[in-house]
Protein backbone atom coordinates (compact mmCIF):
# COMPACT_ATOMS: atom_id res chain seq x y z
CA UNK A 1 0.00 0.00 0.00
CA UNK A 2 0.89 3.67 -0.88
CA UNK A 3 -0.29 6.59 0.60
CA UNK A 4 -0.07 9.45 -1.17
CA UNK A 5 -1.45 13.21 0.10
CA UNK A 6 -1.89 16.65 -1.59
CA UNK A 7 -1.78 19.77 0.78
CA UNK A 8 -2.47 23.49 0.05
CA UNK A 9 -0.44 24.98 2.61
CA UNK A 10 -1.51 28.47 1.71
CA UNK A 11 1.76 30.22 2.01
CA UNK A 12 1.52 28.72 5.88
CA UNK A 13 -1.22 32.01 6.97
CA UNK A 14 -3.72 29.62 9.15
CA UNK A 15 -7.12 30.95 9.29
CA UNK A 16 -6.43 32.60 12.22
CA UNK A 17 -4.10 35.00 9.96
CA UNK A 18 -1.25 33.61 11.75
CA UNK A 19 1.99 32.54 9.95
CA UNK A 20 2.58 29.28 11.49
CA UNK A 21 4.63 26.94 9.61
CA UNK A 22 4.94 24.60 12.42
CA UNK A 23 1.24 23.62 11.95
CA UNK A 24 1.58 22.47 8.56
CA UNK A 25 4.40 20.29 9.86
CA UNK A 26 2.51 18.37 12.40
CA UNK A 27 -0.45 17.92 10.21
CA UNK A 28 2.14 16.42 7.60
CA UNK A 29 3.19 14.41 10.18
CA UNK A 30 -0.87 13.08 10.97
CA UNK A 31 -1.02 12.62 7.05
CA UNK A 32 1.37 9.77 7.53
CA UNK A 33 1.76 9.57 3.64
CA UNK A 34 4.85 8.22 1.14
CA UNK A 35 4.53 10.77 -1.08
CA UNK A 36 2.85 14.19 -0.73
CA UNK A 37 2.35 17.10 -3.60
CA UNK A 38 2.48 20.95 -1.78
CA UNK A 39 1.03 23.59 -3.51
CA UNK A 40 1.62 27.53 -2.59
CA UNK A 41 5.22 26.57 -0.01
CA UNK A 42 6.56 29.69 -1.69
CA UNK A 43 6.10 33.23 -1.15
CA UNK A 44 4.83 35.18 -4.83
CA UNK A 45 6.86 38.17 -5.17
CA UNK A 46 10.26 38.93 -5.12
CA UNK A 47 12.60 36.17 -5.28
CA UNK A 48 9.49 34.06 -3.65
CA UNK A 49 11.68 33.16 -0.33
CA UNK A 50 10.07 29.50 0.71
CA UNK A 51 7.22 30.10 3.85
CA UNK A 52 7.86 26.57 4.15
CA UNK A 53 11.13 26.02 6.16
CA UNK A 54 13.70 22.83 4.98
CA UNK A 55 15.34 22.82 8.32
CA UNK A 56 12.14 22.08 9.64
CA UNK A 57 10.96 19.53 7.61
CA UNK A 58 14.14 17.79 7.86
CA UNK A 59 14.20 17.96 11.81
CA UNK A 60 10.44 17.08 12.49
CA UNK A 61 9.45 14.83 9.86
CA UNK A 62 10.37 11.55 8.14
CA UNK A 63 10.12 13.56 4.29
CA UNK A 64 12.36 15.19 1.92
CA UNK A 65 11.34 17.65 -0.37
CA UNK A 66 12.55 17.29 -4.12
CA UNK A 67 14.91 19.82 -5.78
CA UNK A 68 12.34 21.49 -7.73
CA UNK A 69 13.43 25.08 -6.77
CA UNK A 70 15.62 27.18 -9.60
CA UNK A 71 16.02 30.09 -6.88
CA UNK A 72 18.30 29.45 -3.86
CA UNK A 73 15.46 30.51 -0.92
CA UNK A 74 12.50 28.83 -2.85
CA UNK A 75 11.40 25.41 -1.71
CA UNK A 76 9.33 24.79 -5.05
CA UNK A 77 8.62 25.53 -8.62
CA UNK A 78 5.57 27.73 -9.33
CA UNK A 79 5.07 27.17 -5.16
CA UNK A 80 4.86 23.50 -5.90
CA UNK A 81 7.37 20.77 -4.32
CA UNK A 82 6.63 17.14 -3.54
CA UNK A 83 7.72 15.70 -0.31
CA UNK A 84 9.03 11.95 -0.20
CA UNK A 85 9.36 9.51 2.42
CA UNK A 86 13.22 9.45 3.04
CA UNK A 87 13.40 5.83 2.84
CA UNK A 88 12.22 5.45 -1.30
CA UNK A 89 14.46 6.11 -3.69
CA UNK A 90 12.88 9.18 -6.55
CA UNK A 91 14.98 8.07 -10.05
CA UNK A 92 13.82 11.37 -11.96
CA UNK A 93 11.89 14.18 -11.45
CA UNK A 94 10.44 16.94 -14.12
CA UNK A 95 9.57 19.98 -14.31
CA UNK A 96 6.09 20.52 -16.42
CA UNK A 97 5.37 24.11 -18.07
CA UNK A 98 1.82 24.58 -18.53
CA UNK A 99 -0.51 27.11 -20.65
CA UNK A 100 -2.62 29.95 -19.08
CA UNK A 101 -3.60 33.32 -18.83
CA UNK A 102 -1.17 33.40 -15.35
CA UNK A 103 2.06 31.64 -14.86
CA UNK A 104 1.10 27.53 -13.94
CA UNK A 105 3.58 24.84 -13.89
CA UNK A 106 3.60 21.22 -12.73
CA UNK A 107 5.99 18.54 -11.47
CA UNK A 108 6.56 15.07 -11.59
CA UNK A 109 8.57 12.90 -9.75
CA UNK A 110 8.83 9.16 -10.32
CA UNK A 111 9.49 6.84 -6.88
CA UNK A 112 10.63 3.51 -6.76
CA UNK A 113 8.82 1.05 -4.52
CA UNK A 114 9.53 -2.34 -3.07
CA UNK A 115 6.74 -3.24 -5.74
CA UNK A 116 7.81 -1.16 -8.66
CA UNK A 117 7.98 2.00 -9.88
CA UNK A 118 5.19 5.00 -9.50
CA UNK A 119 5.24 8.63 -10.75
CA UNK A 120 3.32 11.26 -9.15
CA UNK A 121 2.23 14.68 -10.75
CA UNK A 122 1.20 17.70 -8.36
CA UNK A 123 -0.34 20.26 -9.80
CA UNK A 124 -2.11 23.64 -8.98
CA UNK A 125 -4.45 24.85 -11.69
CA UNK A 126 -5.47 27.42 -12.96
CA UNK A 127 -8.74 29.45 -12.23
CA UNK A 128 -10.68 29.80 -15.44
CA UNK A 129 -11.79 26.52 -16.60
CA UNK A 130 -10.18 27.03 -20.20
CA UNK A 131 -6.82 27.11 -19.18
CA UNK A 132 -7.78 24.48 -16.24
CA UNK A 133 -9.09 21.58 -19.50
CA UNK A 134 -5.94 22.98 -21.48
CA UNK A 135 -3.32 22.29 -18.71
CA UNK A 136 -4.39 18.95 -17.70
CA UNK A 137 -3.92 17.96 -21.80
CA UNK A 138 -0.41 19.62 -21.64
CA UNK A 139 0.11 16.85 -18.43
CA UNK A 140 -1.22 14.17 -20.27
CA UNK A 141 0.53 15.17 -23.53
CA UNK A 142 4.08 15.54 -21.50
CA UNK A 143 3.45 12.19 -19.92
CA UNK A 144 2.90 10.57 -23.18
CA UNK A 145 6.02 11.27 -24.32
CA UNK A 146 7.88 8.92 -21.05
CA UNK A 147 7.95 5.31 -20.15
CA UNK A 148 4.48 3.99 -19.69
CA UNK A 149 4.59 3.56 -15.54
CA UNK A 150 1.47 3.51 -12.80
CA UNK A 151 0.71 7.18 -12.52
CA UNK A 152 -1.41 9.55 -9.96
CA UNK A 153 -2.44 13.10 -11.00
CA UNK A 154 -2.77 14.78 -7.96
CA UNK A 155 -3.12 18.71 -6.24
CA UNK A 156 -5.61 21.94 -6.13
CA UNK A 157 -7.46 21.66 -9.12
CA UNK A 158 -9.28 24.71 -8.41
CA UNK A 159 -12.46 22.91 -9.79
CA UNK A 160 -15.79 23.58 -8.07
CA UNK A 161 -18.03 21.57 -10.51
CA UNK A 162 -19.13 18.40 -10.08
CA UNK A 163 -18.34 17.09 -13.49
CA UNK A 164 -14.51 18.49 -13.06
CA UNK A 165 -12.03 18.78 -16.28
CA UNK A 166 -11.08 15.08 -16.09
CA UNK A 167 -11.79 14.12 -19.58
CA UNK A 168 -8.94 16.61 -20.48
CA UNK A 169 -6.57 13.63 -19.24
CA UNK A 170 -8.37 10.80 -21.23
CA UNK A 171 -10.38 7.63 -20.51
CA UNK A 172 -6.76 5.81 -19.01
CA UNK A 173 -7.17 8.47 -15.85
CA UNK A 174 -10.20 8.23 -13.63
CA UNK A 175 -10.67 11.32 -11.48
CA UNK A 176 -11.76 11.20 -7.90
CA UNK A 177 -12.94 13.92 -5.32
CA UNK A 178 -12.12 12.25 -2.01
CA UNK A 179 -14.34 15.17 0.05
CA UNK A 180 -14.83 18.77 0.47
CA UNK A 181 -11.62 20.52 1.31
CA UNK A 182 -11.88 24.39 0.71
CA UNK A 183 -12.36 26.41 2.69
CA UNK A 184 -10.73 24.33 5.54
CA UNK A 185 -13.26 25.48 8.19
CA UNK A 186 -16.34 24.68 6.96
CA UNK A 187 -15.48 22.77 3.61
CA UNK A 188 -18.06 23.19 0.79
CA UNK A 189 -15.73 22.73 -2.40
CA UNK A 190 -13.65 19.00 -3.76
CA UNK A 191 -11.31 22.15 -5.22
CA UNK A 192 -8.09 18.91 -4.35
CA UNK A 193 -8.51 15.86 -6.69
CA UNK A 194 -6.82 13.41 -7.75
CA UNK A 195 -6.38 11.39 -11.04
CA UNK A 196 -5.79 7.84 -11.14
CA UNK A 197 -4.00 5.94 -14.33
CA UNK A 198 -3.67 2.90 -15.48
CA UNK A 199 -1.30 0.56 -13.16
CA UNK A 200 -3.05 1.73 -10.08
CA UNK A 201 -5.90 0.27 -7.86
CA UNK A 202 -7.48 3.23 -5.31
CA UNK A 203 -8.36 1.11 -1.97
CA UNK A 204 -9.71 4.42 -0.33
CA UNK A 205 -9.34 8.13 0.06
CA UNK A 206 -10.80 11.16 1.92
CA UNK A 207 -9.36 14.75 3.74
CA UNK A 208 -7.52 14.80 6.50
CA UNK A 209 -10.24 17.32 8.42
CA UNK A 210 -8.56 17.17 12.06
CA UNK A 211 -8.89 20.23 14.10
CA UNK A 212 -5.22 21.35 13.84
CA UNK A 213 -5.92 21.31 9.50
CA UNK A 214 -9.05 23.78 10.08
CA UNK A 215 -7.05 25.86 10.96
CA UNK A 216 -3.30 25.66 9.77
CA UNK A 217 -4.38 26.36 6.21
CA UNK A 218 -7.40 27.56 3.82
CA UNK A 219 -7.44 24.05 2.72
CA UNK A 220 -7.47 20.81 4.24
CA UNK A 221 -4.92 18.01 2.88
CA UNK A 222 -6.48 14.52 0.59
CA UNK A 223 -4.85 11.58 0.96
CA UNK A 224 -5.40 8.07 -1.16
CA UNK A 225 -3.74 4.80 -0.40
CA UNK A 226 -3.40 3.00 -3.52
CA UNK A 227 -1.43 -0.37 -4.59
CA UNK A 228 -0.11 -1.43 -8.00
CA UNK A 229 -2.17 -3.83 -9.84
CA UNK A 230 0.01 -3.73 -13.02
CA UNK A 231 1.81 -2.41 -15.97
CA UNK A 232 0.26 0.94 -17.19
CA UNK A 233 -0.49 2.18 -20.94
CA UNK A 234 -0.49 5.58 -21.78
CA UNK A 235 -1.82 6.62 -25.23
CA UNK A 236 1.01 8.24 -27.13
CA UNK A 237 0.73 12.31 -27.63
CA UNK A 238 1.64 15.32 -29.79
CA UNK A 239 3.47 17.53 -27.95
CA UNK A 240 5.40 17.76 -24.92
CA UNK A 241 5.40 20.05 -22.04
CA UNK A 242 8.33 18.82 -20.16
CA UNK A 243 11.06 20.98 -18.77
CA UNK A 244 14.05 20.55 -16.18
CA UNK A 245 16.19 17.14 -15.27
Amino acid sequence: MIRLASYNVHKCLGMDRRRQPGRIVTVLNALNADVVALQEVDHRLGQRPTALPPGLIADHTDLSPLPFALGPQSLGWHGQTILVRRSLTVSAIRRLELPGLEPRGAIMAEVETDHGPIRVVGAHLGLIRRYRLMQLAAIRAALGHRTPMPTAILGDFNDWSRRGSGMALGPEYRMHTPGPSFPAPRPMGSLDRIAIGGGLHLHDSGTHATAPARIASDHLPIWAEVTLSGPATIAPAAASGQHGR
